[in-house]
């Protein structure tokens, strides 16, 4: 038992340091640092307010909200499963010299995303006092929305980065996908724009869906209605198996193509 515990907390601290990596690295040239995983955020939120404050905001009320909060969901998905992809061929050395469960690299990925993620709310609960979203309790949902749409993105995640190392052309593919997915995600258009048939697609969507959620527990101040819970924990756990099942079949190999 203990030294499970002990293992458990090297991998920990393992992915913390990795972490800690990505961010250094991502600021190093910055002169601000660490203030500009903030500070551009809100001023790219600023921007974006401007102007979409007239677009729909007769179909949609307090439309920037609208759109930051699908905007800030698509960017923190689009980021883990971006760079889990590569995690694996990134850290060739590390996957070599030590000896540590090559899940670590895509834990370390998706963590990274999370710290940004975190960054990036400091900005967003700044323009929901500056557009007087009312606090509600439901808003206590919205962490939780954040973990089932990591929980997803990992088990996407953990498939790219098996992919990656077999046909690396999938990065390219997988770019021209995500820009597809994106607009049918509803990041900055009301569904209700659309025909009965879309609106029935874009509903299947898992990234929607995490966004719908989203949106009815912060900005509607609502306990979001059951078939968009089954929907969320269906999407968010069978991505995740179905992920860790694939990852965990053809890690193995990895070793021979990396």
């Amino acid at each position: 038992m203990r030294e499970t515990i002990s293992t458990i907390r090297q991998y920990v601290f393992v992915i913390r340091e990795l972490t800690a990596r990505e961010i250094k690295r991502k600021y190093a040239r910055s002169s601000l640092g660490i203030i500009w995983s903030v500070l551009s955020p809100l001023l790219f939120m600023v921007v974006l307010s401007l102007v979409f404050s007239t677009m729909f905001k007769r179909s949609i009320e307090n439309y920037p909200i609208y759109y930051l909060t699908g905007q800030i969901l698509w960017t923190m998905y689009g980021g883990a499963t971006n760079a889990s992809m590569t995690a694996l061929t990134d850290n060739k050395s590390l996957l070599i010299k030590a000896k540590l469960p090559k899940q670590v690299f895509i834990l370390s990925r998706i963590y990274t995303s999370l710290v940004n993620f975190g960054f990036t709310c400091i900005a967003y609960v700044l323009m929901l006092f500056v557009f007087r979203i009312k606090p509600s309790v439901t808003m206590f949902l919205f962490p939780l929305d954040v973990l089932l749409m990591l929980l997803f993105s990992m088990g996407i995640g953990y498939m790219l980065a098996i992919a990656y190392v077999f046909f690396a052309d999938i990065k390219y593919l997988y770019s021209v996908f995500l820009t597809l997915l994106m607009y049918l995600s509803a990041v900055f258009y009301p569904i209700t724009s659309l025909s009965e048939g879309m609106q029935k697609a874009i509903s299947c969507n898992p990234i929607y869906v995490f966004i719908a959620f989203a949106r009815t527990c912060v900005m509607y101040g609502e306990v979001p209605d059951t078939e968009l819970w089954i929907k969320a924990v269906c999407w968010s756990v069978g991505s995740f198996l179905a992920g860790w099942l694939v990852f965990r079949k053809n890690e193995n190999q990895v070793m021979k193509k990396v």
